[in-house]
C-alpha cells in the first residue's frame, strides 16, 4: 500500500512504497486555507483514504464536470474558472473532524492554473500539474493512503497518523 503524505504549509506532495521515497511534487492546497467544514472552500487535514480514480484512459488535459469527462484543455488556454483536468483521485476521510470529505468532494487532480502550484490557490481540492498527476494516478491505487498536514511538523515526512 503506498501513502501520499502533503505538506499544506510546505505545497508538497511526498509519496512512499512503504519507507521507500518513491516521489516527491510541488502541489496547490486551498486559497483560503484549512478546513472541514461545508462550503469553506479549504483544505481538510488529517487521514484520508482513496476511494475513487476516475479518467484511466483519458488524455492528459482531459475537462471533468461532476467526475464525467466532457473536452479537452489545451496548454496556454486561458480560463478563470478551476478547472479539474486529467485525472481525479477522490478522497474519504478518515477522522471524525474529516468525515464529510466525499461530500465536499475533495480531489487531488490536475489544473488549468499550472504557474500557481506551489502557492495555495485552490478552492479546497489539491491541485498538481497535468503530467504530474498522470505520473501520480499511475502510482498509486483505490484504497491507498493520503495525510494532508498542517506543515511541517517534527518527523515530517514520517510522522504517522
Amino acid at each position: 500500500m503506498k501513502r501520499i503524505v502533503i505538506s499544506v504549509s510546505g505545497q508538497q506532495m511526498l509519496v512512499f512504497d512503504g519507507d521507500r521515497l518513491m516521489a516527491s511534487f510541488a502541489v496547490s492546497t486551498a486559497a483560503k486555507g484549512m478546513g472541514c467544514e461545508e462550503g469553506s472552500l479549504r483544505t481538510p487535514t488529517g487521514r484520508f483514504r482513496i476511494s475513487e480514480k476516475i479518467g484511466e484512459g483519458e488524455v492528459q488535459g482531459a475537462i471533468f464536470k461532476a467526475r464525467v469527462a466532457c473536452g479537452v484543455w489545451h496548454e496556454g488556454e486561458k480560463s478563470e474558472d478551476d478547472l479539474i483536468l486529467t485525472r481525479i483521485l477522490r478522497l474519504d476521510g478518515m477522522d471524525p473532524w474529516n468525515l464529510n470529505t466525499m461530500d465536499r468532494y475533495i480531489y487531488i487532480h490536475g489544473t488549468n492554473h499550472e504557474s500557481l502550484i506551489g502557492s495555495p490557490a485552490s478552492h479546497g481540492c489539491i491541485r498538481m500539474t497535468n503530467s504530474d498527476m498522470t505520473a501520480l494516478y499511475d502510482m498509486v491505487e483505490r484504497g491507498d493512503r493520503v495525510e494532508i498536514y498542517p506543515g511541517n511538523e517534527e518527523g515530517w515526512p514520517g510522522y504517522m497518523w
